[in-house]
Order: structure tokens, then C-alpha cells, then sequence
């Protein structure tokens, strides 16, 4: 019974030292998102532009009647930005009590990532302007971790946007 119960906590501390993750592409890249932060996935929608908002604001959507704040990730990034069309994905995510869209590529899958799969992001491009400060390992692959919180800056402005 002792051994029944030894296994079942270091079961627990595998489940709580596990991160889980929903991955998304952009131009051909793997990023994710922590899957707690994720209120939902859609289909493209029609996205209204808000005059001089920053480049990378897409514009805001009506989601059940709520004005959502859509960022487009590629120009957000410094990506050369893809025409949003019925293939595009916006990932409704939550940051603090700000609703926020996130134009992507493509929705890849949900990953499990163990403590020793996740690292700092070293810093390459002189600071943390990327909005990611993770990074994870599954086999080959590489996934940035997006850092909602980094993109605080980018939703205080989108909130003025979906306000005006």
C-alpha cells in the first residue's frame, strides 16, 4: 500500500511539473500559448480595421457581442503579414480581465511539456520585443513560448482602440 501511495504522489508531482500547451504556426513556425489562458479558437471572422491604430492591431471582432481587440501575431513579430482569409485562426485568450484575439496561420495541437522541456529564451534580439521568454523541446522541434504579459503594452492599446 506504501509503494501504491508513492507512486501516486510522484504521479501528482509529474502532472504539476507538466505544462501544457496550445501550439500554433506562424509563417511556418511553432509558437504556444499556456492552455489555461485560452478561452477559445475560431474560425476567421470578419475583423472591423479602427482607424490609426497600430500596425499590428488587425481591428476589433464582435464575439457574442463583445468587442474583442484582434492582434495580428505575424505583424506584431515583424513578419511579413499573410492576407487574413477563411483559413486564418483567431485564438481568443484571456490576459488579466482583457479579451484578446490573435491572428495565426494555423492551429497545430495541444502539447505536454515536462519542466525539463521548457527553457529561457536566450536573449538574442536585445531584449524580450518578440513577447516570448520560453522555449520548448519536444524531440526535434522547437516552440517559443508566447508570454501573454508581454504583450500587455499591445493590449493596453488595443483596449483604447475597441474604447474609441
Amino acid at each position: 500500500m506504501r509503494a501504491d501511495m508513492s507512486s501516486e504522489s510522484h504521479a501528482a508531482r509529474n502532472v504539476a511539473a507538466s505544462r501544457r500547451l496550445l501550439t500554433f504556426e506562424l509563417q511556418g513556425e511553432a509558437f504556444g500559448i499556456d492552455l489555461p489562458l485560452v478561452q477559445e479558437i475560431n474560425g476567421f471572422s470578419r475583423i472591423t480595421p479602427v482607424p490609426n491604430a497600430p500596425r499590428f492591431v488587425k481591428g476589433v471582432l464582435n464575439l457574442r457581442g463583445a468587442v474583442v481587440p484582434t492582434i495580428d501575431l505575424r505583424a506584431r513579430f515583424g513578419m511579413p503579414e499573410a492576407t487574413a482569409d477563411r483559413v486564418s485562426i483567431v485564438i481568443v485568450v484571456s490576459v488579466g480581465d482583457q479579451v484578446l484575439g490573435l491572428l495565426v496561420d494555423a492551429v497545430s495541437d495541444v502539447l505536454e511539456l515536462s519542466a525539463e522541456d521548457v527553457s529561457v529564451l536566450p536573449d538574442v534580439a536585445g531584449g524580450s520585443t518578440a513577447c516570448c521568454r520560453e522555449v520548448g523541446r519536444i524531440e526535434d522541434r522547437i516552440v517559443l513560448i508566447l508570454d501573454l504579459d508581454l504583450l500587455v503594452p499591445s493590449v493596453e492599446l488595443c483596449a483604447d482602440v475597441s474604447a474609441a
